[in-house]
């Protein structure tokens, strides 16, 4: 898994470079409010030579949640792989997802307003990847506060993400002290549960 979810490698790809532009683009402007060439400007080539790279805006924005979903079960599952402490692998799984939340607004943003906007495949694809996340933390909550269902520990989970993934909307304090504060807040709604 890399360090961000559009980049690959050590230094980003045209391809994910422009990937990059994209979601900035379109948590701005929302998906149809961008054209091509407004794309390609933010990359520095014309917007007909990004159909060098992809067929359309509709095969960014798959390729785009794609990359997230996969970033976001990768990450969870090497922490529920390597954690044997049910607790420890929670507080883990809420720092994964705050950090996540906090370095990529942009993301969640897009994946918050565009999901409509995927093709079915793809939106098929994006759904089957969150709803194996979900069942990450499900079996995490389940593991480290015991008695919960499995029905409310799902819910719990979606209020969870709901939570952290405000970010876009809450910058007013430094990123420190919100990833703290969300940090403890998501750990004390999911404490609540007991």
């Amino acid at each position: 898994m890399s360090g961000t979810p559009l980049v690959n490698g050590e230094k980003a790809s045209r391809r994910e470079q422009i990937l990059t532009a994209a979601a900035e683009l379109f948590a701005q402007h929302g998906f149809h409010g961008v054209g091509i060439d407004d794309i390609g400007a933010a990359v520095g080539i014309s917007g007909p030579a990004l159909y060098r790279h992809f067929r359309g805006k509709d095969a960014m924005l798959g390729e785009m949640l794609n990359s997230i979903s996969h970033y976001l079960l990768d990450g969870g599952t090497q922490r529920a792989e390597r954690t044997t402490d049910p607790e420890e692998l929670l507080t883990e799984l809420v720092d994964f997802h705050v950090t996540f939340a906090l370095t990529q607004p942009s993301l969640i943003t897009v994946q918050e307003r565009s999901l409509a906007n995927l093709t079915d495949s793809d939106r098929k694809e994006v759904r089957a990847l969150q709803r194996r996340y979900v069942e990450v933390w499900v079996r995490a909550i389940r593991d480290a506060i015991p008695r919960v269902s499995e029905r409310r520990a799902r819910s719990a989970a979606h209020a969870v993400f709901g939570l952290i993934n405000s970010t876009p909307h809450n910058r007013y304090l430094d990123e420190p002290d919100l990833a703290d504060l969300l940090r403890r807040l998501a750990l004390g709604a999911l404490h609540a549960l007991a």
